[in-house]
């Protein structure tokens, strides 16, 4: 299994589908929390599920049981928590759920997998750190 990240902001569609495309990807997997808002632009929910269906030809799921919880992104965004605190609490909160042996049972059928983050030039995504603690404890 192949598993990428890429960010729904500042992207253009042309790229982040070259990326898509370019990756083989066969699902979609949008870990944000909010996606159905008017800022997500193309990668609105219901407008990714379609563009990645008809563009990609790829399944889409959104899945927030790989997104931080509501409190713990409002400390990262909004209350300056620290970068590494914050990674290390969303490690735990996924601990908790048992999200990382959840994930190859629900999606250990697909050969590459990309995942829609929310990374921007200035800050990090959880995007990236649930595809660091997937490569992990991949199965053999």
């Amino acid at each position: 299994m192949q598993i990428n990240t890429l960010s729904a902001y500042q992207t253009t569609a042309e790229e982040f589908f070259n990326k898509i495309l370019g990756w083989k990807a066969d699902l979609v997997l949008d870990v944000r929390l909010k996606n159905t808002n008017q800022l997500a632009g193309f990668t609105k929910q219901e407008d990714l599920e379609y563009f990645v269906r008809v563009i990609a030809h790829a399944d889409y799921a959104h899945d927030v049981e790989y997104a931080p919880s509501k409190t713990l992104l409002d400390q990262y965004l909004d209350h300056g928590l620290p970068y590494e605190d914050y990674f290390a609490a969303y490690k735990k909160e996924l601990e908790k759920r048992s999200a990382i042996a959840d994930f190859f049972k629900k999606y250990g059928r697909y050969q590459s997998i990309a995942i829609v983050g929310t990374a921007t030039k200035k800050r990090h995504s959880h995007a990236e750190e649930l595809k660091l603690l997937l490569d992990e404890h991949k199965p053999n």
